[in-house]
């Protein structure tokens, strides 16, 4: 008997904060993936080694998403791919197969990449495929090239490390051991370069410490130097695994850090790297101000229109709906699936001191009607790609994984988008639907 997908309530109303639970408000069952494509996936990831090649193996209708993935960002000579089909399993000729094809694409490049990620799928797993001896053997064959193994396993996001997670700590893989200088960081596992005026930059060339971005690496070569490095800084908790298989692998010590728009965690954060690294807690009071005042000028330009916040914006939310409300913004709305633990205390202070915020999934399968259902367009301000979808509002800041937010110098900046997507709208269709906030700004 067929029934409807989500209940006899097409449409989810969500629910008051006051009456959600920790850490996860809502059941869990048939998903829906609502059309906000801002969010970087595995073939953005790997492409952030320079001068890399990436082959995938798995089945055609997971390659139609890679292909038009690496299309978009209009790096097609970095991708090759092979699919899987019935025989390859009847033959047990996978690794044969996986072994056969990457020879031949290497063969066939006018000059071998110094790194190739090898990305195999679900049913690679399913089938006990025996991805070491596959590495080897490549290996054998074409000395001087870095062969990295990925996975493409949607399947596993709720058994043992993510996907997102494991492929940061993929990223990483070709760094060797060398000789470790105390006057470098690097950044891990972070997107995009921090910005020139973040104070964490200000830090460390104030103390004659290089920062290194694996973002600002032109060549393979300037890649590999980021093992010189004593010391690496994650900052979003997706990256924490490749912190800490460095640090086991590498010696290098690992300290997270993450974004925050909470004043006090900030100063931890400045206050906890300036300890590693041994050098003064410069005095931050001026920017503190200026990041406080920046709120309450957005409050202003605002004038009370209601806000609404996703977790794809950012990784806290809820923390950063407190400090939103106690600098006068307006939020009404949080949109998220699964609380995490850092965001616990501030899901807290909200449930008691602004009990009628409203909280509601993005996955459920009753939230495909959501968006259709709004009554009032274009009057919320939304945070997020898929607030602005479900709320449907032009209004909105076009933010992603907390794109180029940290510190103080991070709110100053969420401040202004803020106060711009209250007053310019945005196409709506057109920027959400981008993959990784446009494509071509990935590389």
């Amino acid at each position: 008997m067929l029934k409807k997908a989500g209940g006899e309530n097409t449409v989810l109303k969500g629910v008051k904060i006051a009456q959600a639970s920790f850490p996860r408000p809502f059941d869990t069952g048939l998903e829906y993936s609502a059309p906000a494509r801002g969010d970087w996936n595995i073939v953005h990831v790997g492409l952030l080694i320079p001068q890399s090649h990436q082959i995938y193996f798995c089945a055609q209708g997971c390659l139609r998403g890679v292909v038009q993935t690496t299309a978009e960002m209009e790096a097609m000579d970095r991708l090759s791919w092979a699919y899987l089909c019935d025989e390859d399993y009847a033959e047990g000729s996978l690794e044969t197969n996986i072994i056969d094809s990457v020879s031949e694409v290497i063969k066939r490049m006018g000059k071998r990449p110094p790194c190739l990620l090898i990305f195999l799928s679900c049913m690679h797993l399913f089938a006990g495929v025996d991805f070491d001896m596959v590495i080897e053997e490549l290996e054998s064959r074409f000395g001087g090239v870095d062969f990295v193994k990925c996975y493409m396993t949607p399947t596993m996001r709720f058994s043992g490390l993510a996907p997102m997670p494991t492929m940061y700590k993929q990223l990483y893989q070709p760094l060797r051991m060398t000789e470790k200088n105390s006057k470098s960081v690097n950044i891990i596992g972070y997107n995009w370069q921090l910005e020139n005026s973040c104070e964490l930059r200000d830090i460390l060339s104030s103390a004659g410490v290089a920062l290194r971005e694996i973002t600002a690496c032109k060549t393979y070569e300037e890649y590999l130097e980021m093992a010189q490095s004593a010391v690496n800084i994650t900052i979003i908790p997706e990256a924490a695994a490749a912190g800490a298989d460095l640090e086991q692998r590498l010696g290098q010590k690992h300290i997270y850090l993450p974004v925050s728009f909470d004043a006090q965690l900030i100063m931890n954060n400045y206050q906890t790297l300036c300890g590693q690294l041994g050098i003064p807690m410069p005095d931050l009071s001026q920017q503190q101000e200026s990041a406080a005042q920046a709120l309450k000028d957005a409050a202003k330009a605002l004038s009370g229109r209601p806000v609404a916040v996703d977790y794809l914006a950012v990784h806290k939310p809820f923390e950063l709906s407190r400090v939103l409300l106690e600098n006068g913004i307006n939020v009404k709305r949080v949109f998220v699936d699964v609380i995490s633990g850092e965001d616990e205390q501030a899901f807290s202070y909200l449930k008691e001191n602004y009990p009628d915020i409203e909280v509601y999934p993005t996955v459920n399968a009753s939230m495909r009607f959501f968006a259709n259902e709004q009554q009032d367009e274009n009057e919320f301000v939304a945070i997020g790609q898929k607030a602005a979808y479900f709320c449907a509002t032009d209004y909105f800041a076009d933010l992603v994984c907390a794109k180029g937010i940290y510190g103080f110098d991070g709110i100053k900046r969420l401040a202004a988008m803020l106060t711009e997507a209250a007053a310019v709208p945005k196409d709506r269709r057109k920027v959400i639907q981008h993959k990784g906030m446009g494509c071509q700004s990935c590389l």
